[in-house]
């Protein structure tokens, strides 16, 4: 919905409970016996409000390409890279390319933790998401919110899931190297 459709809906509504009654001093709602209109004082602040945030720029909604980069996990432990999938298709593949602990046994590197098949109502979905804490596949979805990456994997209904929220960086730390990828 567009920011003006939501203006013009929310001054509709401010119109209609603007006009519906008076509140007396005790609280109780009074009524005339013609129709009761709020002075102008009392409305001329709050349309000036509704004004300032129907002109105030929105926000853009995200695009496909938004989730493509690097992003470092949520306890910095690793930084996943998303881009497209090596097969050809339009999927969203995550594949880890750095890990604090590159290098010893219990390394992630190049791991794909995600794939993702359809961008559709600002998220991708319709894919898995990997854990390598428990090693299981999870239904996935992906959404970016405020420039930060959600990663939620879910069973069944992507109610019942968890989010893990990815902050974007720029490039790979120096050290340690991944061997993997």
């Amino acid at each position: 919905m567009s920011p003006f459709i939501r203006c013009t809906r929310f001054i509709r509504l401010f119109c209609v409970f603007a006009t519906a009654g008076r509140v007396s001093a005790r609280g109780s709602r009074t009524r005339s016996i013609g129709p009761s209109h709020p002075s102008p004082s009392a409305v001329l602040p709050l349309l000036l409000f509704v004004a300032g945030l129907c002109a105030a720029p929105t926000a853009q909604a995200a695009s496909a390409d938004d989730a493509k980069g690097l992003w470092l996990s949520a306890d910095g432990g690793a930084i996943i890279e998303f881009k497209p999938c090596t097969d050809g298709g339009s999927s969203l593949c995550g594949r880890i390319v750095w890990d604090k602990d590159a290098g010893h046994a219990n390394d992630t590197c190049g791991i794909q933790v995600a794939q993702l098949n359809r961008y559709e109502d600002e998220a991708w979905r319709d894919g898995w998401v990997f854990d390598p804490r428990d090693k299981k596949k999870y239904k996935g979805a992906l959404r970016i919110k405020q420039g930060d990456l959600h990663l939620r994997a879910f069973i069944g209904s992507e109610i019942l899931g968890q989010t893990e929220q990815m902050k974007r960086v720029s490039a790979l730390p120096a050290t340690p190297v991944c061997g993997k990828s």
